[in-house]
Order: C-alpha cells, then structure tokens, then sequence
C-alpha cells in the first residue's frame, strides 16, 4: 500500500493480509435491511468490494470516493515502454497527491525532462539508472533497484532508464494532484521550439547542427543501448550534488510489532525528501494498523501485495463502508 499526505507527505505499505473467501455476500443485504438486485449487476466489480454492496451496520453518511484502480487508468503505450496515471481527474479527492505507474523496458529511457511539482519515487521491479543535475549544475547519477527511493525536487531536470536484464517499473508520486504526466517539460521540446539559429549562438556550434532535432512526439520514452556500468556515466570533473536524490529504503532495519513491520523515510533519514515522507508497512494476515488519523495531511496508500480492508471517517459524516485494496489500488484516506 502506498500512502502520502495532503501536506505533501507519503506512505508506503505492503500488505500479507489473506486473500478473501470466494463465498462473498453479493446482495445489497443484511438481517431487517436491504434486499435483492435483480440487475444489471457487474459482479467481477462487486466482487472486488464486496462492502460497499452491503455495508456494515456502522456505515453512515456519504463520503467522496477514495479508491481507484491503476487498472482502470488510461495506458499510455511508448516505444520504450509505457506509463498511466492516477490524478485528480480519476480520484477527485485526491487534490494534492498524483500517481504514476510506468515501465520502462532494458534500455528504455525517460526523456531528460522536469516540471514544477516534487517527484517521489518506489521501484517495484528491476533496476533503473537515474540522472539529475540541480541549479547549481551540480551532478548526480545511480542505480537503484527494487525498494530504492528517488526524490527530485521542483524544476530539476532528471532522467530515467531500465537496465538489464528486463528494466524496471516503479510508482511516482507528485505532491500535485492536478499533475499531468503528459505535459511535462522535455528537453526535446525546448529544442523543437527553439529558432536553430538562436541554438547555435547559444551552444556555439553551426545551426546545422540542430536540423534533425527529433519531434517529441519521437521520443518521451523511447529505447535505446542498454549502459555500461555505473562507473561510465559518471562525468569527470562535475561537482556532485550535496544531498543523494536515492535512498535504499528496504535497507533500513524495520520497526517490528506482533502484526507485521514498517519502514520509514522521512527526512531524518532522506533529508532531500522535503515534501513526501513515506513508510513501508507488511500486516501479517489478520493484523492491524492501529486507529489513527492525521490533523494536517492526508494519506494516499499503494498495495503492492495482498489485499486488505480500510475504514475511514470523516468528522460529522460517520465511518465510510469497509474498503478491500487488492495490488495496484490506490485510495486517499
């Protein structure tokens, strides 16, 4: 489950709960309420939520909607890879947390590129080599694999690329929820949009130079040669940024309780992390996270593994219908 927070702080949390009994109450029912649905029904979406048919007797008032499903997301299908998102416009309570899900196959690469808001970000599988340099032109360069951390602040430009053997996919999230992964700023684009003659006289070169300056339209996430060791891309010369915009994340020891475990990362221990705290939560099967809530931010939660089932209340509206996240299901609490 991955979480961040209306003030721009984050949370990340696996869960091991047990797979729900395939004998589920699909009727809009309980003992003296409710009754039969004789149809249309959608039963593969019922069966997802089997709570939200028929809601507990605690259930009160009416809440905005807080899940949505990656796999109800808009896929967008690159040469390189692909991507979709989960903003504002999919999750409307969601108005300063934005999600992003994308793959990027061996050698694939996210176009140089940056934007205004913060980006964090959780690798799932494979491993990446990232690239950013800050205002100061300061460099910085790594590879990061499963449970990496990333952290780009506003406006610094950064890149990514799968590696060997099968790339990578990882979760980004902006403390923006009306973010677009589609309209970022691309190096690309810049150049596209930019007299050549006025590219020569800055880069000091003929303009020439720039008459095959690929569309954007090419490029974003495209493939190309999967690079050599780490060593290689490292610039000779260049002054390293102060802070590392990577943490290893599964590396730091974890709190443990008698239901499960937790990670987290925060800037006392990612200090470049300024805006999106995060933590890594596994609940064994048939734990809980204790009652709890936030008084300045909000939680948007990522299921990496597992289901689980949430509840949450707002002041003088009553609980909402238990909520069950199976992998890939965000939800903002």
């Amino acid at each position: 489950m991955l979480a961040a927070t209306a003030a721009g702080g984050m949370l990340t949390a696996t869960t091991l709960a047990q797979a729900q009994s395939d004998e589920q109450v699909l009727e809009p029912r309980r003992p003296g309420r409710g009754g039969s649905n004789p149809g249309p029904k959608n039963p593969g979406r019922m069966q997802q939520n089997p709570d939200i048919i028929s809601p507990p007797a605690t259930d009160h008032g009416t809440l905005p909607n807080l899940r949505f499903s990656f796999d109800d997301s808009h896929m967008r299908l690159e040469s390189g890879g692909w991507t979709r998102q989960v903003t504002v416009r999919e999750l409307g309570i969601s108005k300063n947390i934005a999600g992003v899900n994308m793959r990027l196959n061996a050698g694939g690469v996210r176009e140089l590129h940056w934007h205004k808001a913060a980006e964090w970000s959780y690798m799932l599988s494979g491993t990446a080599r990232i690239t950013a340099i800050d205002a100061d032109g300061r460099n910085f360069v790594d590879d990061v694999g499963v449970g990496d951390l990333w952290y780009f602040p506003p406006g610094i430009p950064h890149s990514i690329q799968g590696l060997n053997p099968d790339g990578c996919e990882f979760l980004l999230v902006f403390d923006d929820g009306d973010f677009d992964e589609d309209n970022t700023f691309l190096l690309s684009d810049w150049f596209k949009h930019t007299p050549p003659d006025v590219l020569a006289k800055n880069f000091g070169v003929p303009a020439s130079t720039f008459a095959n300056v690929p569309d954007p339209s090419e490029l974003y996430i495209f493939p190309a040669p999967v690079p050599g060791p780490l060593a290689s891309d490292k610039i000779a010369g260049t002054t390293e940024v102060p802070r590392s915009f990577s943490h290893r994340m599964t590396a730091q020891t974890p709190i443990r309780t008698k239901s499960g475990t937790v990670r987290i990362t925060d800037t006392k221990v990612f200090p470049v992390s300024k805006t999106i705290a995060a933590a890594l939560v596994e609940v064994e099967p048939g734990g809980l996270r204790e009652m709890h809530w936030h008084p300045n931010t909000d939680e948007w939660q990522y299921y990496i593994d597992g289901q689980a089932r949430i509840n949450g209340r707002v002041r003088g509206l009553g609980p909402r219908p238990h909520l069950r996240l199976p992998r890939q299901r965000c939800g903002l609490c």
